[in-house]
């Protein structure tokens, strides 16, 4: 999730346990325990349809950025359609608590209560991905042969979500650039993310390649 331009995004949900209504910026307390929540949600049609409703309520000011339906208007900006819910959720933890950083998303996850955050994982983790058009078809199959080699270990051999790993299919090809070189800029003594030394070898043309070719699942 990188930032747009308004500061609003996610916004609230309406059910959940008690016990879950953590204050906004409570977020390591129950983290654990919210995402146990949240796979029990998941697990139940019920509870998953009425998480379902309260997220697609409150996320009218998401759809300018990441799209009513997950899949983003923006081409810097990630696609939040079929991710993993309980990633969607880590991220927003990350956030709240400066893992990650980005000028909008880190003060709004400041903002938002378990139960929003739930809902709202929820809500984006069931809708459908949809694939774009590559900038660059002909390094669609360079790109291919790339992630297969790089990536898809991880990622899956469609760059579908696993659990932590996030969706890579279908995401705009500026923001796969956006986020790869973030990632080749990260400094390994301060930061602890897999992804730093994946990133380190890649060159300008192996991101272009990759960029080309996800984007198209």
């Amino acid at each position: 999730m990188a930032g747009c331009e308004m500061l609003r995004k996610l916004c609230t949900g309406g059910l959940l346990v008690a016990g879950m209504m953590a204050a906004p910026v409570a977020f390591s307390q129950s983290v654990h325990q919210a995402l146990s929540e949240l796979e029990s949600i998941m697990a139940d049609d019920s509870r998953r349809d009425a998480a379902y409703a309260a997220g697609k309520e409150r996320i009218l000011f998401c759809g300018s950025c990441h799209g009513k339906d997950g899949n983003s208007r923006r081409d810097y900006i990630p696609n939040l359609a079929d991710q993993h819910p309980l990633y969607l959720f880590e991220q927003f933890e990350k956030f709240g608590n400066g893992v990650r950083e980005d000028y909008v998303m880190s003060k709004l996850a400041q903002t938002l209560t378990v139960e929003e955050r739930i809902n709202i994982a929820v809500y984006y983790s069931l809708q459908q991905a949809k694939p774009r058009t590559s900038p660059a078809p002909d390094l669609i199959d360079a790109g291919r042969a790339k992630f297969q080699a790089k990536c898809s270990a991880c990622h899956g051999k469609e760059a579908e979500d696993f659990r932590d790993m996030p969706r890579l299919a279908g995401q705009p090809s500026e923001y796969i650039k956006i986020a790869l070189k973030r990632f080749k800029e990260m400094d390994p003594a301060a930061q602890s993310s897999p992804m730093i030394g994946i990133a380190a070898p890649l060159t300008a043309g192996d991101v272009e390649e990759l960029a080309a070719f996800l984007t198209t699942l």
